[in-house]
């Protein structure tokens, strides 16, 4: 299986960690009371986009708009399928703001934007997974958002519930490899969606608590490279054994707003 895995060029949409700072605590990962040391984070995010950009994918950037700290996190701000964006409508109130920016962004690019009616969160709910779309509720997007990324996009979307408020969205217990499989923590889940999980992806790789605590589902691949958090060692090592080619890259300054990689990362798919 090693070397059997192909890498598709990719499209991303990021936006720079100017303005980053946990002024808020909207999830357990957040302390106001730590401070960010934004250079840090400005060198660890500019590292990412050039791994990106050296693994022959194409990297564009939304202007960071003062007042808006977790901008950076531009999986949030869209699910983006067949060149069709389903935008986001935040659950806290001071990430609301951010929709607007990011969403006029995709109209000045030329794509059809849909903004929700419910709260939903984007890649951070939303995984596009070959067929369908992997969707997560229990924190934030809620069941109704599902409904309506199903009725727009139509592609079958798969609701799964998250438990451990932890991992309070989808892309900080899963990730898609590739259009057939995923890895994922499976305590993160309902026992019912553990199941679901378990019958749609027999072949899964599966995480330790370690690996998903130090960020390593909040990764990005491109169906051959898995760009990950250097601290989820066993996860690398089980993707390695898959054939993936881990990369890793440390985006820990981000992990103060319970942020990584993905959170970081919004795919454009054309």
């Amino acid at each position: 299986m090693p070397g059997s895995r192909v890498a598709r060029r990719r499209r991303y949409l990021v936006c720079e960690p100017r303005h980053f700072a946990v002024r808020y605590a909207i999830n357990p990962w957040m302390h106001p009371d730590r401070p960010v040391d934004v250079s840090l984070a400005q060198r660890q995010w500019r590292a990412l986009i050039g791994v990106y950009r050296d693994h022959g994918h194409t990297v564009e950037t939304v202007k960071p708009e003062p007042g808006l700290p977790d901008m950076v996190f531009a999986a949030n701000a869209a699910v983006v399928v067949e060149g069709r964006v389903f935008g986001s409508l935040f659950s806290a109130p001071e990430r609301r703001p951010e929709s607007v920016p990011y969403e006029a962004w995709f109209k000045s690019e030329g794509f059809e934007v849909q903004h929700p009616e419910s709260v939903c969160e984007g890649e951070g709910d939303l995984v596009p997974a070959g067929r369908c779309i992997l969707a997560g509720t229990g924190f934030r997007t809620t069941p109704e958002a599902h409904r309506e990324v199903q009725e727009f996009f139509g592609v079958p979307v798969i609701g799964l519930t998250l438990v451990d408020p932890y991992f309070y969205h989808l892309d900080t217990a899963l990730f898609a490899l590739d259009d057939e499989n995923v890895a994922y923590y499976p305590e993160a889940f309902s026992p019912g969606s553990r199941e679901v999980l378990a019958r749609l992806y027999p072949d899964a790789v599966i995480a330790t608590r370690e690996d998903a605590m130090a960020f390593g589902l909040n990764s990005v691949s491109d169906g051959r490279h898995v760009f990950i958090s250097p601290e989820a060692t066993a996860l690398a090592d089980r993707l390695a054994d898959r054939g993936y080619v881990p990369v890793p890259v440390d985006l820990s300054e981000f992990r103060k707003a319970g942020g990584g990689i993905k959170c970081c990362t919004q795919e454009i798919r054309s």
